[in-house]
């Protein structure tokens, strides 16, 4: 079959953005690996699916798959583009849109100055629901937020970490760094990822505090590895820095592929993300 897609990236995590409502998709793991491949396919971060709604109330159903083929519940920078496209592709002409996704319904409003503003909603703290595996580890208080101390079976003082767990709909590992530019993430990065304590894998976040309204940051993905940017990882680490004390909201998230800001009241309350999204190409592939 032929399948139309467009390709676009926001802050320069890059995507293949497919319109489900006029296509029939029905792909396996493989193929949307290999439609990811930067060599055999396209090449992108991640997939992201546009589909009819399922629950009452919602406009679209979005559905998101990483580079190694596997579905995941949330992806921050693509529900960034998701509402660009189905705005500029006419499926619809609301400037805020209500979108189903596995993790939850989130709310993407297109701004007049063409940046989208995403509410992510509330962060889930609690380690078993994020889920992380906090049995026989004490916890350290920092701020009104809890670190927990993980083992990566590294030499020296690589050895041993404190990350804070949040979850965004999808778990995120987030600890404070003193240069994110000087870190290891081709080494430390699976090993956080497919560290036993989380039985879902895990995105690893690497912040590094400039002031308190602007950080640093780096993320390794879980299923796609590091990428340029990561919403939900933005997301987390405000979060995390706000509760271990070291920031304010809103938060000028700088990644090696743009800017975001990200904004959190406190316990209970939205995150908001504000960021570009951009469309790159479109095309058809052959699959």
């Amino acid at each position: 079959m032929k399948l139309n897609f467009t390709k676009m990236h926001g802050a320069g995590n890059d995507f293949i953005v497919i319109d489900a409502i006029s296509q029939q998709i029905d792909f396996t793991p493989e193929q949307w690996q290999r439609l990811a491949d930067r060599r055999f396919g396209i090449g992108a971060d991640q997939i992201l699916v546009v589909e009819q709604a399922r629950l009452p109330g919602c406009d679209f159903r979005y559905r998101i798959y990483n580079n190694d083929g596997g579905e995941v519940e949330q992806c921050g920078n693509g529900a960034r583009a998701f509402v660009k496209f189905v705005s500029e592709k006419g499926l619809s002409d609301k400037r805020s849109i209500s979108v189903e996704t596995m993790a939850g319904v989130i709310a993407p409003r297109l701004e007049l100055d063409g940046s989208i503003t995403v509410d992510m909603g509330a962060p889930v703290l609690a380690p078993a629901l994020v889920p992380f595996t906090a049995d026989g580890l004490d916890g350290v208080t920092q701020g009104s937020g809890t670190v927990w101390p993980l083992d990566l079976a590294l030499p020296g003082d690589a050895g041993t970490v404190l990350v804070s767990v949040v979850s965004m709909g999808n778990p995120h590992a987030v600890q404070v760094v003193d240069d994110v530019d000087a870190q290891d993430l081709e080494t430390s990065g699976p090993l956080i990822e497919h560290h036993p304590r989380f039985p879902r894998r895990v995105n690893a976040g690497y912040l590094q505090v400039i002031d308190r309204h602007h950080v640093k940051l780096r993320v390794y993905e879980r299923g796609a590895g590091e990428t340029l940017a990561c919403g939900t990882g933005a997301c987390a680490a405000a979060v995390a820095g706000i509760l271990r004390g070291l920031l304010d909201s809103p938060v000028r998230i700088s990644a090696r592929g743009g800017e975001l800001s990200i904004a959190w009241q406190g316990e209970g309350q939205p995150v908001l993300m504000t960021g570009p999204a951009v469309t790159v190409f479109e095309g058809q592939i052959e699959v």
